[in-house]
């Protein structure tokens, strides 16, 4: 484990932001009209370079997605980039819960171009582990990026449009379906490089919402900066990092800005 540097906070075109996954319908409406109604931005979204001037978000999709919606011309964001050493790339694997097992299975058995086996199997797509026990591995022939995250995105939508979707970082049902007790299945996913999130923003073949996890080292959190800024049309962007540099060198100048090494559980999102 070594330090984290800084973040890298920057005020940009809310336009020149392109998601790699769907934004999340069940959290995006209400996040809507949160950020209507505030005053500050807490978590700014993490973003890399993809193009000129252009960039992948990593994580923070349905934020971003929000800002577009109410037409905010600029958004604070954190730069990070995978080289950086300082960006992990994970996945998010699904609690599924206030539905019936057996639709869940039969609805996707009815996805054109896919089968679900019983077991294990390293060509899956993605894995059902249902609360009983027992594991269904769920098969498509989709060679490449775009047909596999098509797919993916058709068996998300399933439980997302008539079930609750909850994250998690485990991937052992035993180990966090207790905690879920309307849980009726774990779906777990198998992992992504980081080209493939690149590939997926720059040929619009998203990924569904909620799967991939960027673990950012340094990642700044309840930063509380000022929307009335970010909703500005009349200043210019380098008229607003201007004044956002002044702005974090009084935060750190005043020893606002805390730094936990160690990994957290933050009780009050």
């Amino acid at each position: 484990m070594h330090h984290a540097p800084a973040p890298d906070l920057r005020i940009v075109a809310t336009h020149s932001l392109h998601p790699h996954e769907e934004h999340d319908s069940q959290r995006s409406q209400p996040l809507i009209e949160s950020i209507r109604r505030s005053d500050y931005l807490l978590n700014p979204p993490i973003v890399a370079p993809m193009d000129e001037e252009q960039y992948v978000i990593l994580d923070g999709a349905n934020r971003c997605f929000s800002f577009q919606a109410l037409g905010y011309p600029h958004i604070l964001v954190q730069f990070a980039t995978y080289q950086s050493g300082h960006v992990s790339l994970d996945v998010w694997h699904h609690i599924v819960s206030r539905w019936h097992l057996q639709t869940f299975l039969e609805q996707v058995r009815a996805l054109d171009g896919v089968s679900l086996e019983t077991g294990q199997h390293p060509d899956a797509i993605a894995h059902i582990l249902p609360r009983e026990g027992g594991s269904y591995g769920i098969l498509a022939s989709v060679p490449t990026l775009l047909e596999r995250n098509a797919t993916l995105r058709q068996v998300v939508s399933l439980y997302q449009r008539q079930a609750i979707l909850d994250r998690t970082a485990i991937s052992e049902p035993h180990e966090i379906l207790p905690l879920y007790p309307e849980a009726i299945a774990l779906v777990v996913f198998p992992s992504y490089q980081p080209a493939d999130i690149i590939a997926a923003a720059q040929h619009h073949a998203y990924l569904p919402p909620g799967i991939s996890r960027h673990i950012i080292q340094g990642r700044a959190i309840r930063v509380n900066y000022p929307m009335e800024i970010l909703r500005d049309a009349t200043a210019s962007l380098a008229d607003k990092n201007e004044a956002l540099q002044v702005w974090m060198q009084g935060k750190f100048a005043k020893r606002q800005v805390r730094y936990y090494a160690e990994a957290t559980y933050q009780f009050d999102e």
